[in-house]
């Protein structure tokens, strides 16, 4: 074996072992005391990229929940505050009733009316008042339906038997149906966009072609333009819901929808763009002037006036009761959701933990080793160093 004073080979190849146990002895003293895995990119290249994606996904569905909440809430606003108008109505109704009486005279109406004037000013102010984060919603919450006949043509129920439209992130406008005798097919637009859909498995067909079965119905769903019809078939006049001949294949040819812009009504519940990720809700204008209670004319003053407006309340409780069993539905839609991203959170941090953080265990069994590999190298570069004096013991 050779005998070498100015390289020190067994030395040197201490020194590169020390360097490489002291690198990895350093790298797991930073995960144990970080707690990742993944402290920079160099140390798992690919698996940064995935787990920040990851992160985004985690945070945008927190945000979405968050959101979901935040609606759940705003729906509980309005829906106390229609039932108080529900309460209100039901009072002006007794009312109504008392002073449909002949037990009662001109002059006893009069006190009756005013109790009742006051209670249709109340239902007007509650109206403007309940407000979410500034949002006014039940003077019209989102975009809605005109519920005009004579503007949307689809709405004459007699004769197109459209019973029910619901709107889900459709854009203010006009809607125009093309309804082609023979195909089952109807097709919607709004001069952007266009979707056919074919509802011939929901059909009856007679000698005039395909109809909606006689007190059954069909959902139509336009989900690309976020319109929801429900055809109803032929059936008598119920509470509010009038008589109507039932849909017919090519009812609705030519007919038309429109959308009136609201503010708000859209919640982002899910962590992406897309109307898919949004849960739409349209509160129609339950002012006692407004359409949907239409009240605000209504007078107690007179035996016919009294008798009357026990008719037009009955309406008015009707489409009370409904708008808060619509909004009872969307809440409960609501609380699936949430429950939904949660599920979707748990599973999308506990991928994000694989990929991220750090296995205590293994790092805390690799320090070791680590450790007393770099306290041996140290001993066998001490070793190493003492090597070129035994050249002295050949000079005698």
């Amino acid at each position: 074996m050779p005998v070498r004073v100015n390289t020190n080979i067994p030395s040197v190849n201490a020194q590169r072992l020390g360097h490489i146990n002291n690198r990895k002895l350093g790298q797991h003293l930073e995960r144990l005391s970080s707690g990742f895995r993944i402290n920079r990119a160099a140390d798992d290249a690919s698996g940064l990229s995935v787990s920040e994606g990851l992160r985004a996904e985690i945070s945008g569905l927190r945000q979405g929940a968050r959101n979901t909440e935040h609606a759940v809430n705003l729906i509980q606003t309005a829906e106390g505050a229609l039932s108080e108008v529900s309460a209100m109505l039901i009072r002006m109704r007794e009312l109504a009733v008392q002073s449909a009486s002949s037990t009662v005279n001109d002059g006893n109406r009069e006190s009756i009316n005013a109790e009742f004037v006051q209670l249709t000013n109340e239902i007007d102010r509650i109206a403007q008042v309940t407000s979410y984060n500034d949002s006014t919603l039940l003077t019209g919450y989102g975009n809605v339906v005109s519920q005009d006949a004579g503007v949307s043509t689809a709405l004459a129920s007699t004769t197109t038997g459209v019973v029910n439209v619901q709107v889900t992130g459709a854009t203010s406008g006009t809607y125009v149906f093309a309804d082609t005798a023979g195909d089952n097919q109807i097709t919607l637009g709004n001069g952007v966009t266009t979707q056919t859909i074919d509802i011939g498995t929901g059909l009856d067909a007679d000698g005039g072609g395909g109809v909606v079965a006689t007190g059954s119905a069909v959902v139509a769903n336009f989900d690309r333009l976020g319109v929801q019809l429900t055809l109803s078939g032929q059936k008598v006049a119920e509470g509010n819901n009038p008589a109507t001949d039932g849909y017919r294949d090519s009812d609705l040819n030519a007919t038309q929808l429109v959308v009136d812009s609201g503010t708000g009504g859209q919640f982002q519940v899910g962590s992406d763009d897309g109307f898919i990720h949004r849960i739409e809700v349209n509160i129609a204008d339950m002012r006692a002037s407004g359409a949907t209670l239409g009240i605000s004319g209504s007078s107690l003053a007179s035996q016919a006036g009294s008798q009357s407006a026990i008719t037009a309340i009955d309406v008015a409780i009707g489409n009370v009761s409904q708008a808060r069993g619509d909004l009872g539905a969307f809440q409960n839609r609501l609380g699936y959701s949430l429950r939904n991203a949660e599920n979707s959170i748990e599973n999308n941090v506990a991928s994000e933990s694989v990929i991220r953080d750090a296995d205590i265990a293994h790092e805390v069994s690799g320090f070791t080793q680590s450790q007393i590999l770099v306290q041996a190298t140290t001993s066998m570069l001490a070793q190493a160093n003492v090597l070129p004096q035994n050249a002295l013991s050949l000079l005698g």
